[in-house]
């Protein structure tokens, strides 16, 4: 098994961190040590201990091993907008080697770390760079998630492409099924599945409460081993 993976997802609200929970769920059950790390989250609520992102809360909870908030996720933003609006209006900069750092610290402490993007690949954290260039700089292997919808055929296959462009393994991709009235879904994974150019890991129905269940059993680790 890699020691970490990042997880991409083809826009915001696809249900990255819903894969990312079972991920580190079916992992967990083979005895792994797992980390969930959120290294850049906007849209952050001020609490008595401070700003807290609820994706990177769900991360928290479903790993196995106990890690400081800050530790899984160092950039919490309050503005929900852009990492790169919310980062300018908080007057924050998103270092790198930060991000880098803690990653190796999760390394060294766990046996697998999932690290959950912001928004699709391309999402920006500055005004002139992209958190893709720091997945790159770490040369991540990438889990895509496509919120299967309408659209969701061209966004996959462009995001895999510009994956694959910027020299990273793209080791597989999870559908999940973020509208129940979709039509055509069989077509739409058959699709998916003839021109993604990686296997898929898994298919995660629409469940009602999704990010509070134990999804687990939908992923098939073994396609990445």
């Amino acid at each position: 098994m890699m020691k970490a993976l990042f997880i991409a997802g083809t826009d915001t609200e696809v249900g990255k961190t819903v894969v990312s929970k079972a991920i580190l769920s079916a992992v967990g059950a083979q005895g792994k040590t797992t980390i969930g790390y959120k290294p850049v989250a906007a849209g952050c609520e001020k609490t008595e201990q401070g700003l807290r992102n609820s994706d990177a809360l769900h991360l928290q909870q479903a790993a196995n091993l106990d890690v400081d908030y800050d530790l899984v996720n160092p950039y919490a933003l309050s503005l929900p907008a852009s990492p790169h609006i919310a980062a300018i209006a908080d007057d924050v900069e998103v270092d790198y080697q930060v991000l880098s750092n803690v990653l190796e610290q999760h390394k060294q402490n766990s046996d697998f770390v999932l690290v959950e993007g912001a928004g699709g690949w391309r999402v920006p954290v500055s005004k002139d760079d992209c958190l893709s260039t720091w997945v790159k700089q770490e040369q991540l292997p990438v889990v895509l998630v496509v919120g299967i919808k309408l659209g969701c055929l061209s966004h996959a296959m462009l995001t895999a492409e510009a994956i694959k462009a910027d020299g990273l393994e793209l080791v597989g991709w999870v559908a999940n099924r973020v509208n129940p009235g979709v039509e055509h879904y069989a077509e739409i994974i058959e699709m998916l599945e003839g021109s993604m150019g990686a296997p898929k890991l898994g298919e995660i129905p629409y469940v009602p409460g999704c990010k509070k269940r134990d999804l687990g059993k939908y992923i098939n680790l073994e396609v990445i081993r």
